[in-house]
C-alpha cells in the first residue's frame, strides 16, 4: 500500500503551551479507512492540522508521497489538492451565501476554468447527495445540511485523502447512517478518508485500521486488533467497543471459533448469536 502522506519526528507545542506532539511518526496509506481516536487533549485536531498544513511541525517534517512539503505557495498549493480537512463544526468553515458558492471556494481559488469549476461543484455536490441544495442559502441549512457542504467543499478540490474531525457528532442515527454511506461511496472512488472519533463502537464498524493516541505516541495496525488491545485503549482514555466484548464472549459459548472475526455491526451479532436449527 502506497504511504500517501506522513509526519517522521513531528514536535509542535502552541505559544505558551505545553507540547502536544513530541517525535511523532504517523502515516495515512492509501487506500486504507483510518479511525484516529484519543481522549480530550491527545493532540488528534494539532495532528490533524500537521497534516492538512493549517500547522507547521516545530520540528520534523511532512512528506506527500515520499516528497517533503515546503511551506511555501507552491508546496502548500500542492498538500491542500492532496489532502483535505473538514473541521467538527460545519460552521466553522462555511462563509458563503449559497450551498453552490461555497462548494465552489476552494476550486476558484486553484485558477481553474469557469467550466472545470462547475464540474467540480457539480460532482462534490452529486456526491454528498445535496444537488437539490446548490442554491440555498447557507444560513438556512440544517445542522447535518451544513455538515455536507461542508465536506462537499473539500470533495470538490479533489483530494487523495480526505480528513474528518467528528463528522457523525451532532447528527441523529439515520442522519449518521447516510453520511457513512456517502464516505463509503467516495472511498470507493478512490478517496481515502481519516475520521477522528471518540466512538469506537463506530471504528471498529467502518475503519479498516485504527490509530491510537497515547501519551506514548500513535499506535496504528488493523481496527480489530488494535481495538482489543485493553492496554492501549486504557492508555488513550477509551473504553472496549461492545463487539470486542461480544466476540470473548461469543467465544466463551462456543459460538466463536478462536480465529474467526467477531461482529462489528449489530446485524452480525444477530447472526453470530442466532440459534442453530436442530435437525428435523
Amino acid at each position: 500500500m502506497t504511504e500517501l502522506v506522513a509526519l517522521s519526528g513531528a514536535s509542535y507545542a502552541y505559544e505558551e503551551g505545553p507540547t502536544v506532539l513530541d517525535g511523532l511518526d504517523f502515516e495515512v496509506r492509501e487506500g486504507r479507512a483510518l479511525a484516529l481516536l484519543g481522549r480530550n487533549g491527545s493532540g488528534k485536531t494539532t495532528l490533524m492540522r500537521l497534516l492538512s498544513g493549517g500547522l507547521r511541525p516545530r520540528e520534523g517534517q511532512l512528506t506527500v508521497e515520499g516528497r517533503t512539503v515546503s511551506y511555501d505557495r507552491k508546496g502548500l498549493t500542492r498538500l491542500r489538492t492532496t489532502v483535505q480537512l473538514v473541521v467538527q463544526d460545519p460552521d466553522d468553515q462555511l462563509f458563503a451565501a449559497s450551498v453552490g458558492q461555497d462548494v465552489s471556494f476552494g476550486p476558484l481559488n486553484l485558477g481553474l476554468s469557469d467550466a472545470e469549476v462547475r464540474a467540480r461543484v457539480e460532482e462534490a455536490l452529486a456526491a454528498l447527495d445535496i444537488t437539490a441544495l446548490a442554491e440555498r442559502p447557507t444560513h438556512l441549512l440544517s445542522y447535518g445540511q451544513r455538515k455536507r457542504t461542508a465536506i462537499a467543499g473539500a470533495v470538490a478540490m479533489r483530494p487523495r485523502v480526505l480528513i474528518l474531525d467528528e463528522p457523525t457528532a451532532g447528527l441523529d442515527p439515520d442522519g449518521q447512517e447516510r453520511l457513512l454511506a456517502t464516505l463509503d461511496g467516495l472511498r470507493a472512488s478512490g478517496t481515502t478518508v481519516v475520521m477522528a472519533t471518540h466512538d469506537v463502537d463506530l471504528a471498529l464498524r467502518w475503519a479498516d485500521d485504527a490509530a491510537l493516541l497515547t501519551p506514548g505516541g500513535a499506535r496504528t495496525g488493523p481496527a480489530p486488533e488494535m481495538l482489543a488491545r485493553t492496554d492501549l485503549l486504557r492508555e488513550a482514555g477509551l473504553r472496549l467497543p461492545w463487539g470486542v466484548a461480544a466476540a470473548e464472549l461469543l467465544r466463551g459459548q462456543g459460538l466463536l471459533s478462536g480465529g474467526a472475526a467477531g461482529p462489528r455491526t449489530p446485524e452480525e451479532l444477530a447472526a453470530l448469536a442466532a440459534p442453530i436449527p436442530a435437525d428435523g
